[in-house]
């Protein structure tokens, strides 16, 4: 298998350059603007990482002169996001046209965004597929549930991978063809991991009190997201736990956290509990990441010969 040179941009604490390193691929150089994230981000990993604006002319020409074979990234998803305002003009959504600039500029073989579902309701998304296009991509989209990938936890991601003179459709077949028959449970990805997790239920503080809080590990988990809390002590309980409050459940920790996105215990993390929570809630989890990663190098082996 070539190594094919990479650049992860938005690349965050790093569960894109993870999954794409465990798969094989030569990570050169990652760049993100956020200094927490990217302080974890260096600690990880001994390839460069740049903190830096990528609206920047100046870093758009340093990523061209590194000539990767694929970039890869997630352009911040906050404004489309169902757990935020859903709200294309607040600023960040701007990000995913400086995203397709690069590609387009950069012109790699091959690029892989990523984000949130909600993304493919919006006319930004349709705007840069037809730039996409314009710039000579084929294009592969879907909406993977992380939990039949790898990872212990229901989280949607739409992911496009693009490919310079191909087809569009060209890495469905290889997306689709590994998908798990059933999605995994927490109490499965904890006892391959050889983690205890001690007790069968945890708690995840809803959006609002008409929703339920208790959550069984024999199920994935609800997604990870950015902030977290204990148990209220206002919470009344929801007709739809499985369990009353009690021994029995317990919220989750910020190490268990990136556990569930499926960081190795070996990845180090440091920094304020927010910042933490914030960075593994935004990250892609590893095995997802790996995953697609996969499928790309079964697909450019049927390419290159």
């Amino acid at each position: 298998m070539r190594k094919m040179k990479t650049v992860d941009l938005f690349c965050g604490c790093g569960g894109l350059s993870l999954g794409f390193q465990n798969a094989g691929f030569d990570i050169v150089a990652a760049y993100d603007n956020w200094k927490p994230a990217v302080d974890v981000y260096r600690m990880n990993f001994s390839h460069p990482i740049y903190e830096q604006d990528l609206a920047d002319t100046q870093t758009q020409t340093g990523i061209k002169d590194l000539a990767p074979d694929i970039i890869i990234g997630g352009p911040p998803c906050q404004d489309f996001s169902s757990a935020g305002h859903r709200n294309v003009n607040l600023g960040r959504a701007v990000l995913t046209t400086t995203y397709c600039d690069i590609i387009t500029s950069v012109r790699p073989q091959y690029f892989l965004m990523e984000n949130v579902p909600e993304i493919t309701k919006k006319d930004i998304l349709a705007d840069v597929l037809e730039r996409f296009r314009e710039a000579g991509y084929g294009l592969s989209s879907t909406v993977l549930d992380a939990s039949l990938c790898g990872a212990p936890q229901s989280r949607k991601r739409y992911v496009l991978v693009g490919s310079l003179g191909d087809d569009d459709g060209f890495l469905q077949k290889y997306i689709e063809s590994n998908l798990a028959s059933a999605p995994m449970t927490m109490r499965q990805y904890f006892t391959k991991i050889g983690y205890d997790f001690g007790v069968d239920y945890y708690f995840r503080v809803p959006r609002s009190y008409n929703r339920r809080g208790v959550f069984s590990i024999d199920e994935p988990c609800q997604t990870i997201r950015g902030v977290d809390r204990p148990i209220p002590s206002g919470y009344k309980g929801h007709p739809a736990d499985p369990v009353e409050i009690g021994p029995r459940v317990r919220a989750l920790t910020v190490l268990e956290r990136s556990y569930i996105q499926t960081f190795p215990s070996t990845f180090k993390f440091e920094g304020t509990k927010s910042n933490l929570n914030q960075m593994i809630g935004n990250a892609v989890p590893v095995k997802l990441a790996e995953y697609i990663a996969c499928a790309i190098i079964e697909y450019d082996k049927t390419r290159i010969k």
